[in-house]
């Protein structure tokens, strides 16, 4: 168990590197992957069983002890990014598969990178975790109210049959895995050590699904396609961060709300996409999957780097006084 233990976290540190790696391998050998794409939704239920089971009662609780932090955040998140993506999906030529995809992403909950993100960043994790969990509740309803607001316009938007979708492959799992923690307790801790590899695991699979079946269309549309995740992405985290600091908030909270905004559950989007619109419409969430990896540890290095400064400053007009 130790050695499994071991492999998991070298696993989820690497995040980055393995999903960089197999969406590289599925773009230049799609015929290994495409098999995978059956198995989209299974993979996001697991995912989100395991999410399940590292939630606790307290993680909601922290939403009724300061409930303002919490709201700013949930509300940042369901209306920054979705309103980011539909100004990006209307301002840049994308096809409508695409443009539904954009905002199905933005329109999706924080994911559980983001956790990870701002513990490294030195946030507020205690926020960050319980926005996650508050978000990710409120995602059957808000999610597709979202899309249908913002992706009508594009494709046809089925709204009930998103709420199913959600609750089947997020909220189920999830309080199937809330119910496996209360019932064996500690009992489930060895095997709650090992989920950060089985996440890996599954996000990796999905991403390499959705790239491998739309390998050409990536050909022709990528690059389009990545610098509008790249820019969702990124203003997301500067106007959440910017958010936190009009409303007064401490710097500790400001990067939690930051990394909450820009992170999203992008497993979700593709699975969602697969289901209910078309193969193309999971590229960016795909893509969005791979990217944010690679963009969350730079902005918790940029805000752990910002946090030491802000340390040292006192202490140096300590001495000089």
């Amino acid at each position: 168990m130790k050695g499994l233990e071991r492999l998991s976290n070298f696993v989820g540190s690497t995040f980055a590197v393995w999903v960089l790696l197999f969406a590289v391998l599925s773009f230049l050998l799609p015929n290994g992957f495409t098999w995978i794409a059956a198995y989209i939704v299974p993979l996001l239920g697991i995912i989100m069983f395991g999410m399940g089971l590292t939630l606790s009662a307290n993680d909601f609780k922290e939403a009724f002890r300061r409930p303002k932090d919490v709201a700013i955040g949930v509300i940042a998140q369901f209306t920054v990014m979705p309103l980011l993506a539909f100004a990006l999906a209307t301002l840049l030529p994308v096809s409508p598969e695409v443009a539904v995809g954009v905002i199905l992403v933005g329109c999706c909950p924080g994911g559980t990178s983001s956790n990870v993100m701002t513990y490294l960043s030195k946030g507020d994790t205690a926020l960050s975790v319980s926005i996650t969990a508050v978000s990710t509740v409120l995602a059957p309803i808000l999610t597709p109210a979202l899309v249908l607001v913002f992706a009508s316009q594009w494709l046809p938007v089925s709204p009930m049959d998103l709420f199913l979708s959600i609750v089947q492959v997020v909220l189920v799992p999830i309080v199937l895995g809330l119910i496996v923690k209360a019932w064996l307790g500690d009992k489930i801790e060895p095997g709650i050590k090992a989920l950060p590899l089985v996440s890996v695991i599954g996000i990796v699979a999905i991403v390499a699904a959705v790239v491998s079946v739309n390998q050409e269309k990536i050909a022709e549309t990528g690059a389009l396609i990545f610098a509008i995740v790249v820019l969702h992405n990124v203003l997301g985290y500067l106007l959440g961060y910017g958010l936190g600091k009009a409303l007064g908030m401490e710097p500790a909270k400001k990067r939690a709300v930051s990394i909450e905004v820009g992170m999203q559950n992008s497993g979700l989007g593709a699975t969602l996409a697969t289901a209910h619109f078309s193969p193309l419409s999971a590229v960016p969430s795909a893509i969005f999957s791979v990217w944010h990896n690679i963009s969350g540890p730079i902005i918790a290095t940029i805000f752990r780097k910002q946090q030491e400064r802000d340390n040292l400053e006192p202490e140096s007009s300590n001495k000089s006084a």
